[in-house]
């Protein structure tokens, strides 16, 4: 069409390049009407006052503090807030409050199936108790997780969950620095840390072998993780003070050692078969490490558990899916994140806390370590002679 005409109408608009732009101008401001008139009808305490015709303060208590009130008067202010739309402006609140009702969670990878369990336990309790969780990676890398819990700390996050910690221990004298409250689950940084949960390694490794010994097993090999995690020194620790208490000798020919995954443990497996003479059974640090042993037993011809009986620790969803279905220890996981949320909302339920109680320090809080459960699948029986 005739380009003075559309520009006379504000249709057009020439750039430095020299090529033509047209857009609607009588839409776009429209457009910035709708968004203006969006933001002017947004609910304020001030309007809930004047409807319910109370005062600001009371409006603030009804919504905030309800058992201040008058039982009748906070539900019907409760009640006018919910049909007028209000929402709470969680900016404006947490300038008062110097809370912004967020916790940060920093767990190793996303894709682990064991963190996804923790971390919806985790999430169930801080939403009904109206928290928002905020989630990063560190991956596994000790430098990258520090780095993490400062970002958290920069972004207000009133409390961290760490899972997997491979710094433990090493956050005393930043959690001092920082002031902010943190919960360890899981950890694997050697030392102990106040405010910790997770599963007694020991306890559930004792009660994987036991359960081999009682099948009449006298062979037995342990496929550990190589990155000198304190979870795989916990259990190879209970694996041996078992072996002990039957009578029976460690050997350091039986370990192996794989990566934690399943490409590690088909491997370890490997050099396992290989020995001159092999165990009749074995205990594998987790479930992912057990699923490749089982991969390698099945590529070599052997028959589990017939040949060889094979016991995880983890119990994730995959491990009642695999041929054998593995027998394993279960580790409560959802609680364990249910349990650790609870420990951190409890800190920064008090009135002050110092940096050593955030830190766990002067005698604050105590590690928790939960007891696993041996579920007997169909991975591990008695052994063929013995």
């Amino acid at each position: 069409g005739d380009i003075s005409n559309e520009r006379s109408r504000g249709h057009y608009q020439k750039r430095a390049t020299g090529k033509h732009l047209f857009f609607n101008t009588r839409r776009t401001v429209n457009c910035a009407r709708l968004r203006w008139k969006t933001i002017a009808m947004a609910v304020s305490i001030k309007d809930v006052a004047q409807r319910a015709q109370v005062s600001h303060s009371t409006v603030s208590r009804a919504l905030q503090n309800p058992r201040r009130l008058n039982q009748d008067t906070a539900q019907r202010v409760q009640q006018i807030a919910r049909e007028m739309g209000y929402r709470p402006n969680s900016i404006g609140r947490s300038l008062v409050t110097r809370r912004t009702d967020t916790i940060g969670v920093v767990v190793t990878t996303v894709a682990d199936p064991f963190v996804a369990e923790v971390v919806a336990g985790v999430e169930e309790v801080a939403h009904n108790r109206g928290y928002a969780v905020f989630l990063a990676n560190s991956n596994a890398q000790p430098e990258r997780e520090i780095s993490v819990v400062r970002s958290f700390h920069d972004r207000r996050v009133d409390g961290v969950l760490v899972m997997a910690s491979r710094v433990g221990s090493l956050y005393l004298p930043l959690l001092e620095e920082l002031n902010v409250p943190i919960v360890l689950v899981d950890n694997q940084y050697p030392g102990e840390f106040a405010h910790a949960i997770s599963i007694d390694d020991r306890g559930g490794a004792r009660m994987a072998v036991r359960h081999l010994i009682e099948l009449g097993h006298r062979r037995i090999g342990y496929v550990a993780d190589q990155y000198g995690l304190q979870s795989d020194e916990d259990r190879k620790m209970g694996y041996a003070e078992e072996l002990e208490s039957a009578g029976l000798a460690f050997s350091a020919a039986l370990v192996a050692h794989g990566d934690g995954k399943a490409e590690g443990g088909r491997v370890a497996m490997q050099s396992l078969l290989a020995l001159r003479d092999p165990p009749t059974a074995v205990f594998c640090y987790n479930d992912m490490t057990a699923i490749g042993a089982l991969r390698t037993l099945h590529s070599k011809g052997w028959k589990a558990p017939e040949e060889m009986s094979v016991v995880g620790f983890d119990d994730l969803p995959i491990a009642q899916y695999v041929e054998p279905p593995l027998t394993t220890v279960r580790q409560p996981k959802a609680e364990m994140g249910r349990m650790a949320a609870e420990r951190l909302l409890n800190l920064l339920g008090r009135s002050e806390l110092s940096g050593s109680e955030a830190a766990g320090g002067g005698g604050a809080g105590s590690s928790i370590r939960v007891p696993g459960e041996l579920v007997v699948r169909a991975s591990a029986c008695r052994p063929r002679h013995g």
